[in-house]
């Protein structure tokens, strides 16, 4: 059993929240916070497996209670879920130890497949999230010009063929559609990528694949 903590400042959201959730026999809600402050208190108390954070709160904001809870507590993950896709919150979040980023019209099944993979330790990012992170980190590389991984080449065509599709933001199951193979399989081909070229998550693979893209075309 996945037990969640809800972290909104609005009580409908997280009245909404538990009654979709609670749908599902894996998960189970084990408390409410309306700011971040008492979700750190929470979170010392009951020892979630996952945090669904809110990003605008009052008395202590979720980024800050991100950064907290990651600092204290290694064992509780935190998916951020909010309506603000604001460059600066996407990266604040995910700089201070956020596993996802998600916005509130993200469908209830969506939704719970995403604590799922970040409690299994997965980066779970929104439709658009990713893109905003490639802008950010393209004008980043105005400044700073990146040497090429030294094992792009060493991937597989097959490799190459997923590492592309992780660039659009793909999930597995989208992957596993489009080349015609098991979702278990485009999670083999995910963490042979990820340790070949040193990477910590789909987030890095996606800013050297876009940041890269030519290098991976002309080798295959």
């Amino acid at each position: 059993m996945i037990k969640v903590l809800l972290v909104d400042d609005q009580s409908l959201i997280r009245q909404g929240l538990k009654a979709l959730l609670e749908l599902e026999t894996d998960l189970e809600i084990i408390g409410e916070a309306e700011n971040g402050n008492i979700a750190v208190n929470l979170v010392a108390e009951f020892q979630p497996d996952v945090v669904l954070m809110d990003i605008r709160m009052p008395i202590m904001d979720g980024v800050a209670a991100t950064k907290e809870i990651v600092q204290r507590f290694a064992n509780t993950k935190i998916l951020v879920l909010t309506t603000f896709d604001d460059d600066e919150y996407v990266k604040a979040a995910l700089q201070n130890g956020a596993m996802g980023y998600l916005l509130k019209d993200t469908p209830s099944e969506e939704l719970a497949v995403a604590i799922r993979a970040v409690h299994k330790g997965y980066t779970q990012l929104g439709p658009g999230i990713v893109k905003k992170l490639l802008n950010q980190f393209s004008h980043n590389r105005q400044v700073q010009v990146q040497p090429v991984p030294p094992n792009l080449a060493e991937l597989t065509p097959r490799e190459k063929e997923v590492l592309k599709l992780i660039a659009t933001g793909a999930s597995n199951r989208e992957i596993a559609q489009e080349l015609y193979i098991s979702e278990g399989t485009v999670k083999n081909h995910v963490t042979n990528i990820l340790n070949r070229l040193s990477l910590r998550d789909r987030t890095q693979a996606a800013i050297i694949a876009n940041t890269f893209l030519s290098h991976l075309t002309e080798s295959d």
